[in-house]
């Protein structure tokens, strides 16, 4: 079995770290997976680059930010994608390579227009990492009502109009298409949409490592990190952690500055320190961005509690991640939330966007007697439903039953 992962980076963002963790599970499985990107920066031989020199040069560089223009001259304010710059050749490459199953991710930046979807001769498998596949061309919703039904996105001017009818056109002449909503929240969302309710869906999450992804002792995590070993430690964490609205760090700090408990500090990776840092009412370590996984996995060793205030969220990596490494997780009630936290028994998922929920929510994790057992139950909820030897067999098993249905 051949498989061809489509995605437009390899190491950058959260969608890419999810989808190169599924290549690599494949792998680990056996299965011929290979995986194509329009920026390469990692050497794994397994990853194939953009073949064509004049594209990698001239063209590849230029694309997203020529969808970037568009997006601002129609004064979109969260992220849009029109998938309308010509000249990409990327079905061309995928055709030569000529693999069993097409397995798409996030395949905007400039990677491919909507329109080569319909060129590509094997059966397309299509994971969703936000909402742009069923919406006029943002990703997300722009009011953050992430909670209420929205799915149908009505077109608002030309450009919007444009897109949703090029998706039209395309998905009704793309028979063999399989939608995986990485949560079920997305998979409801995609079934329920204009676009797409005609597809096939399902859910399949993400995998990820559990023997990277595993407890460390948190004395020596600490050491590590430098951080107090006499103290509770709340982590924050994200790609652009304070300053990408998304994220909620502003819902989180007034959380924060709400909370009552002593002897509490706080971490956040993914972001330096700000040249005015907020005032949250006790002591902040900003570690930065970090880039290896092991190191990762000892500092969520190395906390109490992972918070996760995102206003938007699938299936989030840093959810799994927490929990992998048995530390409780705080978040709104949101999204694909709730497929990994189990109200009060791995974790605390708080009214959306009631920042006094939130504090209560972490107060809820710090003073519990039971923390053990939430620690333990962060780490068996991963091992039963995520662990990517588990996923990457659901994954082989949706191809196998594609293939012999168009056998």
């Amino acid at each position: 079995m051949k498989i061809l992962i489509v995605n437009a980076y390899d190491t950058i963002g959260g969608a890419s770290r999810a989808t190169y963790r599924l290549h690599q599970s494949l792998l680990a499985e056996g299965v011929d997976s290979k995986m194509l990107v329009q920026n390469k920066k990692s050497n794994a031989f397994t990853i194939i680059g953009t073949k064509s020199k004049i594209r990698k040069i001239l063209i590849n560089p230029f694309r997203p930010a020529l969808d970037h223009i568009l997006m601002k001259f129609y004064g979109v304010k969260t992220l849009f994608s029109s998938s309308y710059m010509p000249f990409s050749e990327i079905t061309k490459q995928i055709n030569q390579i000529n693999p069993d199953i097409v397995h798409l991710h996030w395949i905007t930046g400039g990677l491919m227009t909507i329109e080569d979807m319909e060129k590509i001769n094997a059966p397309i498998v299509w994971s969703l990492h936000d909402m742009w596949a069923f919406t006029d061309g943002h990703h997300y919703d722009e009011s953050y009502n992430i909670y209420k039904s929205y799915c149908d996105n009505e077109p608002k001017n030309f450009l919007s109009n444009k897109v949703f009818d090029r998706k039209k056109k395309t998905y009704e002449k793309i028979d063999n298409m399989t939608i995986v909503g990485l949560s079920r929240w997305m998979r409801d969302c995609s079934k329920n949409s204009i676009l797409l309710r005609d597809k096939q869906h399902l859910n399949l999450p993400n995998p990820i490592d559990t023997s990277i992804f595993k407890p460390f002792n948190k004395n020596e995590s600490r050491k590590l990190w430098n951080l107090p070993q006499d103290k509770k430690l709340v982590l924050f964490g994200a790609m652009g952690a304070t300053n990408d609205p998304r994220k909620g760090f502003s819902e989180l700090s007034e959380a924060l500055r709400r909370m009552t408990i002593s002897g509490v500090e706080f971490v956040v990776f993914g972001s330096e320190e700000p040249k005015t840092p907020p005032s949250l009412g006790f002591k902040a370590h900003y570690l930065g961005k970090l880039n290896d996984d092991v190191c990762l996995a000892k500092l969520y060793s190395a906390v109490d509690v992972m918070i996760v205030p995102s206003l938007q969220e699938n299936l989030s990596n840093a959810i799994m991640e927490s929990l992998a490494c048995a530390t409780p997780v705080v978040g709104f009630d949101i999204g694909g939330n709730s497929d990994m936290i189990d109200h009060q028994q791995n974790g605390y998922l708080a009214e959306p966007f009631n920042t006094i929920d939130l504090k209560n929510g972490i107060e809820w994790i710090l003073n519990n007697d039971n923390f053990d057992n939430l620690c333990n139950n962060a780490r068996e909820k991963v091992l039963t439903n995520f662990d990517s030897i588990i996923v990457a067999k659901k994954y082989i098993n949706l191809y196998r039953g594609i293939l012999d249905d168009h056998k």
